[in-house]
């Protein structure tokens, strides 16, 4: 068990990263819902006073509404797995939410290789 007594500078990003890592860690070894598929926890943020947190998620070649509706039914869950795992004084209430920066970023790239770019030219002869 983690105890976040000790930290203070940043404390807030600090339990995010942590939190980041246990709902990893939930997601991919203890949630048997067929609905959520792959997913990867993109960010954390977390509330200066640790009571809420927000959890930013994205989907790999499933439907991100049927796993954002299977993250949510597992929201419970989730929380008191947090709470077994880390040594807080509350357990924030978990909202998840779509981050659409990985999509974005594949678009963009698709973007670049669909242009004909010439290939360069040696000047030095």
């Amino acid at each position: 068990m983690i105890n976040i007594k000790h930290f203070s500078y940043g404390r807030h990003e600090k339990v995010g990263g942590l939190i980041k890592e246990e709902i990893s860690d939930i997601i991919l070894n203890h949630l048997n819902d067929p609905r959520i598929g792959f997913v990867t926890v993109t960010e954390v943020t977390v509330t200066p006073d640790l009571r809420h947190a927000t959890v930013f998620v994205s989907f790999y070649n499933s439907d991100k509404n049927e796993g954002m509706k299977g993250l949510m039914h597992a929201v419970g869950f989730i929380r008191c797995e947090i709470g077994k795992r880390i040594k807080m004084r509350y357990v924030p209430e978990i909202v998840f939410k779509f981050d659409s920066s990985i999509e974005g970023g594949a678009h963009v790239l698709e973007i670049i290789d669909s242009l004909d770019i010439p290939e360069e030219i040696d000047t030095t002869e």
